[in-house]
């Protein structure tokens, strides 16, 4: 296990495997990227996992853009679950290929999927996300259907949105066997005036999920983000990352389309770039050297709480 400055281990890589995406979401934050300049190949996505997992970081996450636009996807994720020593490995995706997409990802490895579901109103999720919702209700079932597991449902929460399908979203999730995740909106690349306008505190859902749920657990390793157990279905709350809790736990290491190794979401003055040594024929235990110089550049972008012990 490797760990950053402030002794947070480093046990989680996101991989953004494109910025193509054929949704127009208007609070994606593109994991932190902005116009990336090139693009890894297969072969360098899975020789920079393969080190990382060398170094401990034995979870990997996919994630775009939207990651099932790269033609080679389930090259991709079998060759990644071909790794010894990979641990789990996941996928975000807004859900419009996932119906195509879902036996072969599972029958190339892939543990489990995110799916973007802001809504369950067809005009509601056209507005926000653009596109047709039975199509992505019929990916969901067919990634259920598939036994990919868990399947999580990611639901933003919009102020004057869609925080009155609360409700409605905890029974859709019951009733296809997923996990409910609801987020709060964060300002990373979003309209200060988008940001002000829906921008809704999840402490008033919390209090009453509270009150509902049989037990509460604490994800340790996820931000110490809340889980509810309620009677047929679990709910996370996933708070934004502009918080001393969020980055006190954070044990994730980003890679940015491009090829750069991305230390914290929230900034862009700190990338260290992989691809170009890889490229120029750098050998393992160098890329190793990369990783370790960008895992020294951790620190928690909001410092007023104390990190992990």
């Amino acid at each position: 296990m490797i760990c950053d400055p402030y002794d947070r281990p480093v046990l989680n890589l996101r991989i953004s495997l494109t910025q193509k995406c054929d949704k127009h979401c208007p609070y994606c934050h593109r994991e932190g990227e902005r116009n990336p300049t090139q693009l890894m190949s297969v072969e360098e996505i899975l020789r920079i996992v393969r080190v990382a997992i060398s170094l401990g970081i034995s979870r990997v996450k996919l994630t775009g853009g939207e990651p099932l636009m790269r033609p080679e996807i389930v090259q991709i994720v079998k060759g990644i679950t071909s790794l010894e020593g990979l641990t789990d490995l996941s996928l975000t995706s807004n859900g419009a290929h996932l119906k195509d997409y879902a036996k072969d990802l599972k029958a190339a490895g892939l543990n489990r999927v995110n799916v973007s579901l802001p809504s369950l109103d067809p005009k509601v999720y056209n507005e926000v996300m653009g596109g047709d919702l039975e199509e992505i209700l019929a990916g969901i079932r067919a990634a259920v259907d598939a036994g990919l597991k868990p399947v999580k449902l990611n639901m933003l929460v919009l102020k004057g949105i869609n925080d009155h399908e609360v409700e409605k979203m905890i029974q859709f999730a019951a009733e296809t066997g997923t996990i409910l995740q609801m987020i709060e909106l964060e300002p990373i690349n979003l309209n200060e005036e988008y940001y002000r306008r829906h921008h809704l505190d999840l402490d008033v859902i919390a209090k009453k999920l509270e009150k509902l749920a049989t037990d509460v657990t604490v994800r340790e390793f996820m931000q110490n983000r809340r889980v509810y157990i309620l009677p047929n279905v679990k709910v996370e709350l996933i708070r934004p990352i502009e918080n001393t809790e969020f980055c006190a736990n954070c044990t994730r290491l980003r890679v940015t389309s491009d090829g750069k190794l991305k230390p914290c979401l929230m900034r862009t003055d700190n990338l260290v770039d992989l691809l170009t040594p890889l490229r120029n024929g750098a050998d393992d235990e160098k890329l190793k050297e990369i990783f370790l110089q960008a895992v020294k550049l951790r620190e928690p972008f909001y410092k007023a709480a104390k990190t992990a012990d």
